[in-house]
């Protein structure tokens, strides 16, 4: 039987898209109290089912397929510049394939507006209603507002008018920066992407016998089970070495390891790999927010998957790529490996020295690269000590030096020096966790 909980979730999904969703709607509807129907509606704003709109309220949104991810909702556009929603408030849900700048005469730029694209253009009212009616949604910059043709005609073609106080160039680059980060998120496996709704996971109940788990285990050729209640909830993990010395008859439940590690759709792999290498685990059940299971994965799916993913362009730049890119890889003339490079502007704190953030990050790409000459798969670092640290002015210039200390099958340590002018200005010793591949 559904919980409250799954019972909104699903008349949340069977709603049109675009359809207005308030608390004490749900509430009166289903028959459940004011904050049941809240943290369910919080739920379905996680999964992608709803987006809530400042001054609109909480909207039905179609859910994105991982390879729609980087296109925005004109309800994402609306929170990320700050605006308001004049009119066309309907057609919040409908994703943008491309925003154009009104910045030209008007005959020149209606040649660029289409079907689906987003026009950010000043208080231009003949733009704005031509847009419209090319099937084009308009961002008014400059906190102007709309005539009322354009609002009704935007209501009526279900088109969004947006207006926010930004200038064009900023709101250009708000958005750019949404889409190029959607880019990144793209490109991160995540839970959710090994699991496949058509393979339930094979579990065991809590009133099963030991006779159960040895019946399975003849049928699966699995050695390792979740154990769930009616309900679906995960309460435990039972593996081949607990039951050992246990009569047949004794249930699981008295065997099993109660409140196991869990991770959820929307974990990412690294960080599940990592736990599992940290604690020594095979198998990893993943819950949903009511800790209800909804699939397992196992290290070797997990590494696999990161392989893959290895293989595959990357799109966007993460802020550590951006930080090292200025950096070279140099041989010294005694053989010994190092890293050179320049303190930018955008490395530096308030006061023009080396921000202390950029310089840790810098410590550990370095150890990074120095690890990955001796082993090829990938890593996660698990401790970092900074033991020296002076400031660093700008536009100075850096030399890393990566030295390995040890390299084991788990775990690598690295001791890193930072130079400036001849002179130490950070010492610090790195551990990684080492992902085999």
């Amino acid at each position: 039987m559904a919980t409250k909980h799954e019972r909104i979730l699903e008349h949340i999904e069977k709603l049109d898209i675009g359809h207005k969703i308030s608390v004490r709607q749900i509430a009166r509807e289903l028959g459940v109290s004011e904050g049941t129907a809240y943290r369910a509606i919080k739920d379905a704003e996680v999964k992608g089912l709803v987006s809530t709109v400042e001054r609109v309220g909480t909207v039905r949104i179609e859910k994105k397929n991982r390879a729609e991810i980087e296109r925005l909702t004109f309800a994402e556009v609306v929170n990320i510049v700050d605006g308001h929603v004049l009119g066309g408030k309907a057609g919040l849900h409908k994703t943008l394939n491309r925003f154009v700048i009104g910045a030209m005469k008007l005959e020149a730029m209606i040649r660029y507006v289409e079907p689906g694209n987003l026009l950010i253009v000043g208080n231009r009212d003949n733009a704005h209603r031509i847009s419209l009616e090319r099937g084009a949604a308009v961002l008014i910059t400059g906190g102007f507002e709309a005539t009322d043709q354009v609002k009704d005609l935007a209501d009526r073609l279900e088109l969004p008018v947006i207006s926010c106080t930004y200038d064009t160039f900023t709101v250009a680059a708000m958005i750019n920066r949404a889409i190029y980060d959607r880019l990144i998120k793209k490109e991160i496996l995540l839970v959710e992407d090994m699991l496949s709704p058509d393979q339930p996971p094979e579990f065991l109940k809590l009133t099963d016998t030991i006779a159960r788990f040895h019946d399975s285990v003849r049928e699966t050729r699995h050695s390792r089970y979740p154990v769930v209640d009616d309900q679906g909830k995960l309460h435990g993990m039972i593996t081949a070495k607990d039951v050992v010395g246990h009569p047949s008859e004794e249930r699981v439940e008295r065997v099993m390891t109660k409140n196991p590690i869990t991770v959820t759709p929307l974990t990412s792999l690294a960080a599940a790999a990592h736990e599992m290498v940290w604690e020594g685990i095979e198998l990893l059940p993943v819950v949903n927010g009511q800790h209800q299971l909804l699939g397992v994965i196992s290290r070797q799916d997990v590494i696999k998957s990161l392989q893959y993913m290895q293989k595959q362009p990357q799109v966007g730049e993460t802020i550590n790529d951006l930080i090292f890119r200025g950096f070279e890889e140099v041989r010294e003339k005694n053989g010994e490996l190092v890293y050179r490079g320049m303190v930018t502007p955008q490395m530096t704190d308030p006061l023009g020295t080396l921000s202390t953030g950029v310089l840790t990050s810098l410590i550990t790409e370095a150890a990074y690269r120095r690890l990955r000459r001796q082993h090829r798969g990938d890593m996660v670092a698990d401790n970092l000590t900074l033991y020296l640290l002076k400031p660093v002015q700008l536009e100075q210039e850096l030399t890393i030096v990566p030295r390995l200390i040890d390299m084991g099958r788990k775990t690598g340590k690295v001791d890193l020096e930072v130079f400036h002018g001849g002179q130490v200005v950070a010492k610090a010793l790195v551990t990684a966790q080492l992902i085999e591949r």
